[in-house]
């Protein structure tokens, strides 16, 4: 199952399988189907997004597993353990990767920026160039729908501490499309979206029509070669272990970006974060922790 793009429906029949191989070589399509809880059309989906031409092709490549050929001695592929250990290890392998990417500051540039923020090489000088571009667009439209909805919230979150006008737009249709118009009469010269798999067909018409109306497209996605455009994608991978994908690197890449739009325009950012703090003071916000030593007791009492 490496590398394939895989759907929850489908991962699901994966999970089951590694952790019922012994019993799953001797169910029929129908038989999976029922114990797996999905439809026997989404078992033969299954096996031929995996490369064969049904269900009993890739019955019979899984049975020497279990029979005595090679790998008989991992017939117990994964439990539920080593499936969320593993999962958790593919999520660390792509923030390292990002980390490697992200992290490739040269000499020259260090050397040449003294005391100011440097422009780095590849991934991390594309996330200053476009932190500046962010940071000088108002109104700021960021775009994310679907499972886009939760990243694009919290791009949009923070970047509101430091940007004076962020708009928000997650829900698809004829909405999305007047928020970008009446950002686009407002002054925006930039879009933000997230768009990470599955790719919402309205998630890509809205860049479409965003280019349409003059706006320049910055994409926060899980791949370099996304199938839309836009005039600059910044990629991360995605967990695909897990039934659902979990998105911790696009996550780390979209704070990234926050940091360079706050170092773009640092009066900027230091007045409105310091009215920020005032606010929440003033308003009790956020609970207060403990001070250092003080014991729960003295904080009940």
């Amino acid at each position: 199952m490496e590398g394939r793009r895989l759907s929850p429906v489908q991962r699901r029949i994966a999970h089951y399988l590694g952790e019922h191989l012994h019993e799953a070589i001797f169910l029929s399509s129908v038989e999976l189907a029922e114990r797996v809880g999905v439809s026997q059309p989404s078992v033969t989906r299954f096996a031929a997004a995996l490369g064969f031409a049904g269900y009993p092709e890739l019955r019979q490549a899984l049975r020497p597993l279990v029979l005595g050929g090679a790998g008989g001695g991992h017939a117990d592929l994964l439990g539920e353990r080593a499936l969320v250990r593993d999962a958790l290890d593919g999520e660390i392998r792509n923030l390292t990767a990002l980390r490697n990417r992200i992290g490739g500051w040269s000499a020259e540039a260090m050397s040449a920026a003294g005391s100011h923020n440097p422009v780095a090489d590849g991934l991390m000088g594309v996330v200053a160039e476009l932190g500046v571009a962010l940071a000088g667009s108002e109104p700021l439209p960021v775009v994310g729908v679907r499972v886009s909805t939760g990243l694009a919230t919290t791009f949009a979150y923070f970047a509101r501490r430091i940007h004076p006008d962020v708009r928000l737009l997650t829900h698809g249709g004829s909405e999305l499309a007047d928020g970008l118009h009446a950002a686009r009469r407002a002054g925006a010269a930039w879009v933000l979206a997230v768009v990470l798999p599955r790719y919402p067909v309205e998630a890509v018409a809205a860049l479409e029509l965003a280019r349409e109306l003059g706006l320049r497209v910055a994409v926060i996605t899980d791949r370099a070669d996304a199938p839309f455009a836009a005039d600059v994608i910044l990629d991360a991978p995605v967990g695909e272990r897990l039934v659902f994908d979990s998105h911790a690197a696009p996550l780390a890449l979209a704070m990234v970006l926050v940091e360079a739009m706050a170092d773009a325009a640092p009066l900027r950012t230091q007045a409105r974060l310091e009215e920020y703090e005032r606010m929440t003071e003033q308003q009790g916000v956020f609970v207060t922790p403990p001070s250092c030593g003080e014991s729960a007791s003295t904080r009940s009492g």
